[in-house]
């Protein structure tokens, strides 16, 4: 998500020596905006970088609205018989859906706003009352369809942004690859999304959740530490992208029913999901939603299978909500 350009996790990864006879890589590099860190063990030691930036390089070549070449920029700009890969195509699907169960409080069509309020490749503009409600007009995910390999817009005007499930959808990616390689023991993060498999050494897997503070340092302070076996977790929040204007923040999470930025008591959401295209995207969502309009769609929708952490603001102080099933998997440091 969008969340590409900020990192809300920190990786607690304590590695000191092989396990299971097997030795530790450890890899990490720049891609879509932002950082990446995997750690897998191995029988052979092989060290797969290449492949894998080869990899988020195609994934940005699909989807990313900073490429002027990439698919997505081109179905945006109108070009003629612009064909989708499976990529996009999975994308898409999965965003369709997730609007869908939401009531289109994730949607991919807020590319328009996402553009002219300044978290996309464009200038930002200063937008009165009238002309956010034009671009409104432009927002409606049942306005774009797949079509065999090609996509439908019913308005010419309207653009696709993928920043908000695109990195969680590049986890899985890599995870996938490295499974495929036999490797069963793997922690993925990119951009702060990740996905964890097996274990390392004897135990599980462990990320820290930050505390939602504006702050850009390496001395981050952890609100939690979660178990994470055998899944994919996100996080998206509203201190960390923003700008101000006038005496108000404005975050990069727009909400697309009213064309303005998200803004309640929310200040982040962390999701754990079995992939971290549904861990994303439903991060983002929750955060257009709000505390209260997200749990009672998680009650709603338990088939989902979804588990939260929310670190919300209470009269000037944090307090958190967590899934019953995530508590016993929690350390909570504060």
């Amino acid at each position: 998500m969008t969340k590409t350009l900020f990192l809300l996790l920190s990786i607690l990864v304590l590695l000191t020596s092989c396990s299971f006879n097997k030795k530790i890589i450890k890899l990490e590099g720049n891609s879509q905006g932002t950082t990446y860190h995997i750690t897998y063990l191995c029988e052979n030691g092989i060290d797969y970088k290449k492949e894998i930036d080869s990899l988020l390089a195609t994934i940005d070549g699909s989807m990313s609205t900073w490429i002027p070449t990439s698919i997505i920029s081109r179905i945006n700009n109108n070009e003629k018989n612009v064909v989708v890969d499976d990529y996009f195509k999975t994308v898409f699907n999965k965003s369709k859906e997730v609007s869908q169960k939401t009531d289109g409080n994730f949607d991919i069509t807020v590319g328009p706003l996402v553009n002219s309020l300044g978290f996309g490749p464009s200038t930002k503009k200063t937008l009165n009352t009238s002309q956010i409600d034009s671009l409104l007009e432009l927002v409606d995910y049942k306005l774009v369809f797949l079509k065999g390999n090609k996509i439908i817009k019913e308005k010419p005007a309207i653009k696709i942004d993928f920043n908000a499930i695109a990195q969680g959808y590049s986890v899985d990616i890599i995870a996938n690859f490295l499974e495929e390689k036999g490797i069963n023991n793997y922690l993925v993060e990119l951009g702060g999304e990740l996905r964890a498999k097996g274990k390392k050494e004897n135990d599980e897997w462990k990320v820290g959740i930050d505390q939602p503070t504006e702050e850009e340092s390496e001395g981050r302070q952890l609100e939690a530490i979660i178990n994470l076996n055998n899944k994919a977790l996100a996080t998206s929040g509203n201190y960390r992208k923003f700008y101000i204007e006038g005496n108000q923040k404005l975050s990069h999470i727009i909400n697309p029913k009213t064309g303005y930025p998200a803004k309640h008591n929310l200040l982040s959401t962390t999701v754990i999901a079995d992939d971290g295209i549904t861990a994303d995207a439903y991060a983002t969502a929750f955060m257009v939603m709000g505390l209260q309009k997200s749990i009672a769609f998680l009650e709603k929708n338990k088939s989902l299978k979804l588990e939260v952490y929310f670190i919300y603001d209470e009269k000037g102080k944090w307090k958190t909500y967590a899934s019953e099933s995530l508590k016993k998997q929690i350390k909570q440091l504060n």
